[in-house]
């Protein structure tokens, strides 16, 4: 008899187990909300679907009477924008000073305890400082994006430079490499799916101190826009931007990793 711990899933399987948790949420979800609309119909916690798909239409394909825009489509552009630029610079930062700090001794010993100490204060807490810094207006959303997820990355990447086999330094140096022809020709090729994989373990994070920045101080995006209708329980609304914002970081970081296999190959090789 096989052990469980043995068995694989044909493709089938996988696929019905896959889909399996989403499909109990929506039942659950369908049973719950029938039973409060049959005590109350005008219940707002859980709206049925029919409310629910208004609400869609009503923000993604209407135009809002007051600013004439479709409301969903400019929300999630806003957000991406903030996001995207906010990611982008935490990984040029969280590369660049990553490798060196994973690879020279004395970047290593100025830098390591300070950017230890740098991941262990909440995002969060400084996010007040930020508004006071630069304002409320883009970039200090950005920032905070930025600030949240730059030390994670940087750690992240200076253990994985790290366990770069010594062998191939030696053997570079040996052939007359110098520091800057071994970290662009050994390190960097060797570091940057690794640092995608960082990328996509911190999007959550990123997205959460968006969401956070949106809802306190902005006129536009995912987060101000659930937030905003949070005052009016508008869980018709709510909770389909949740759904979307999900569906948005799923999409990214799928996204992602299909750069990755295309762009390094050589990672997947045998797999």
């Amino acid at each position: 008899m096989r052990r469980l711990i043995n068995r694989r899933p044909d493709v089938a399987a996988r696929f019905g187990l896959m889909i399996l948790p989403f499909v109990i949420v929506i039942i659950a979800y369908m049973v719950a909300s029938d039973a409060r609309l049959s005590v109350n119909p005008n219940d707002k916690l859980l709206p049925g679907w029919s409310t629910i798909s208004d609400a869609i239409e009503r923000m993604a394909f209407q135009p809002d009477q007051r600013t004439g825009d479709y409301l969903l489509w400019s929300d999630t552009l806003s957000s991406l924008t903030r996001l995207g630029i906010g990611v982008g610079i935490a990984t040029l930062i969280g590369g660049i000073f990553g490798i060196l700090q994973g690879l020279i001794p004395y970047f290593r010993a100025s830098f390591n305890a300070f950017t230890s100490v740098l991941s262990m204060i909440p995002p969060l807490a400084v996010l007040p400082i930020l508004f006071i810094i630069f304002g409320l207006g883009e970039l200090a959303k950005v920032m905070l994006v930025m600030i949240g997820i730059v030390p994670f990355l940087i750690r992240d990447l200076a253990l994985r430079t790290a366990e770069i086999p010594h062998e191939e330094i030696i053997k570079a140096q040996t052939l007359g490499a110098s520091t800057w022809q071994i970290i662009i020709r050994i390190v960097v090729p060797q570091m940057l799916p690794r640092l995608i994989d960082g990328v996509r373990l911190s999007l959550g994070a990123a997205w959460l101190f968006l969401i956070a920045a949106e809802a306190i101080a902005s006129d536009s995006g995912l987060g101000y826009r659930i937030f905003l209708m949070r005052r009016y329980l508008a869980m018709d609304v709510i909770l389909p931007y949740v759904a979307w914002i999900t569906f948005l970081a799923f999409a990214l970081d799928l996204a992602l990793r299909l750069f990755q296999r295309v762009a390094f190959r050589w990672m997947y090789r045998g797999n």
